[in-house]
């Protein structure tokens, strides 16, 4: 999966190579689609919510230049498999996950597996986690119908996030905070289930 699926299609940090290597993808999703565990698809995994194809958690982890010493805010646990990813790259990875049924399935394989750096939350992901902020890195895995402003506030000096943004048709941004402000750039079109948020 790595080299003709990953590799192959231009992402070039070898850290972030080396944690998709290691994670193993098939405890992520049902045992009914354990075949298709490592082919670059998005799959379901209940609730209505998907696990993200390799290459698209490679390409966003890549995004965020993680060097190792980072506290990481996930939105969206889902199947925990961009978690375990950001778990072996980083020191810290706060994670939430509003679907209590998802966040509890995903920490059990989570926990199993060993990871002890990693925080959960069952809650409103567009809330983010602002009593643990400031975060250097921010990943969101659904995609907003614009970039919540409770996520970049909690991003920290020099920060940066990933997140879709869209409904029907949706880019990836990289959100960087620097100089005291925000700046966005776009990244590429993809395709994620809509940012469920609390009512």
């Amino acid at each position: 999966m790595v080299d003709s699926q990953i590799r192959a299609r231009g992402i070039k940090d070898e850290r972030v190579l080396e944690a998709l290597g290691r994670v193993p993808r098939h405890l992520f999703v049902p045992e009914s689609l354990g075949a298709l565990a490592y082919a670059d698809e998005p799959l379901p995994i209940g609730e209505g919510q998907t696990i993200s194809q390799p290459y698209i958690v490679a390409y966003m982890t890549e995004a965020l230049e993680l060097e190792g010493d980072e506290r990481v805010l996930e939105i969206g646990t889902g199947s925990g498999y961009q978690t375990a990813v950001l778990a072996e790259l980083v020191s810290e990875v706060w994670t939430v996950e509003i679907v209590e049924s998802l966040a509890l399935r995903a920490r059990r394989t989570l926990e199993g597996l060993g990871y002890r750096n990693i925080r959960y939350k069952v809650g409103d992901g567009s809330l983010g986690w602002p009593e643990a902020a400031p975060f250097d890195a921010v990943v969101v895995t659904a995609a907003a119908a614009r970039v919540p402003d409770s996520l970049q506030d909690q991003l920290g000096a020099g920060g940066r996030m990933v997140v879709p943004v869209g409904t029907d048709l949706q880019e990836l941004y990289l959100i960087l905070r620097e100089n005291g402000g925000l700046k966005s750039k776009r990244l590429l079109s993809v395709r994620f289930v809509p940012l469920v948020k609390g009512t």
